[in-house]
């Protein structure tokens, strides 16, 4: 029998390695493939319906999943509306870290499974935030800049404006999942003493010799922080003024897990105050940043535009992890990164 398929790439994401993911994991060709384009990220995601991150139209999705029992996607919005106009859908996949972009709890009403692929873009970000960390600390994209406009800034060299080495420093992790072991790993290979704060984590699941400790340990010993948690009620707004404060002077702060961790006017006080040399960011607490931030005209800050998962590895890993799923919903085994189970209970 021939199993009806939409496969909603990106131009990240493509329908491309979609394909060839699922081609590879279903190879006796039972399957029926269509294929609808989102225009993520040449167009920002938002909001569609009652679901946050999404790209495209409820219209669009109802009208490309009329037969599908299956969807592949990174992007496409999953509401009510569209569970509700799509009755043959049975399983809906998302390449990304969360199912952000589905209303779970609708789908799980209606006896739709949605999987998701955790740790797509775990090396990608560990890796993004050690470029970030030596940028900031080597104030690279600052002397760069001023390189490019014909000014060669000698004064660079003056003591208060140098930052610390990774080798011999203490570097301190808030979170530590599969981004904070690996960059863990990385800071390690560099001779850096790791410190981590994670009250989910014990210390025998740690990478290499890294060590737990309270926050305010972590803080208050690391001459760089980076920032590594899922945003939940308790840890929004974890770092604020008071904590910035708890950490060395002439610190740094580096952020690629998500904007709400953090107090960035605060981040900003504190670099103009000269309390930290450097903060480097990926994320930001409204994207895009809006004209008129202090986060655009504060010395010390290395920006990239919510990027650190962005590798061919990520979104090659994303196709193959929930093609994966498909192969085994098609044999009648449950996902194994599943947002509702209970589905498979249900049925």
């Amino acid at each position: 029998m021939t199993v009806r398929v939409l496969t909603a790439g990106d131009h990240f994401v493509q329908n491309r390695l979609l394909i060839e993911a699922l081609r590879r994991e279903v190879p006796d060709g039972g399957l029926e493939i269509a294929e609808l384009t989102l225009p993520w990220p040449l167009e920002p995601f938002g909001r569609v319906g009652e679901v946050d991150e999404a790209s495209g139209t409820e219209a669009q999705l109802i009208e490309a999943l009329q037969g599908a029992e299956i969807c592949l996607t990174q992007m496409a919005p999953l509401t009510r509306g569209i569970l509700a106009a799509s009755p043959d859908l049975k399983l809906f996949g998302i390449g990304r870290g969360g199912p952000v972009n589905a209303n779970v709890e609708a789908a799980t009403e209606h006896g739709v499974l949605v999987s998701f692929a955790p740790g797509r873009n775990a090396t990608a970000t560990a890796e993004h935030t050690l470029a970030m960390i030596l940028a900031a600390v080597r104030r690279i994209p600052a002397t760069h800049a001023e390189l490019a406009a014909g000014r060669w800034r000698s004064d660079y060299y003056q003591y208060k404006e140098v930052g610390p080495e990774i080798e011999g420093s203490t570097v301190g992790l808030v979170g530590h999942g599969a981004i904070g072991r690996r960059v863990t790993r990385m800071l390690e290979a560099l001779g850096a003493e790791v410190l981590v704060y994670d009250p989910y984590v014990t210390q025998d699941a740690l990478a290499g010799s890294a060590r737990l400790a309270s926050l305010d340990e972590t803080l208050g010993r690391s001459r760089i922080v980076t920032l590594h948690a899922r945003v939940t009620p308790e840890t929004t707004g974890l770092i604020g003024a008071a904590q910035l404060a708890a950490m060395p002077e002439g610190s740094v702060i580096v952020n690629c897990a998500r904007g709400a961790l953090l107090d960035y006017s605060a981040v900003c006080d504190a670099l103009d105050s000269g309390h930290l040399f450097a903060a480097a960011f990926d994320v930001f607490p409204e994207e895009p940043i809006p004209a008129g931030s202090r986060l655009l005209t504060t010395p010390g800050i290395v920006m990239t535009p919510h990027l650190a998962g962005a590798s061919k590895q990520t979104a090659a890993n994303a196709a193959d992890i929930i093609a994966a799923d498909v192969r085994r919903y098609l044999d009648g085994a449950a996902p194994v990164h599943c947002a509702n189970p209970e589905v498979l209970r249900l049925a």
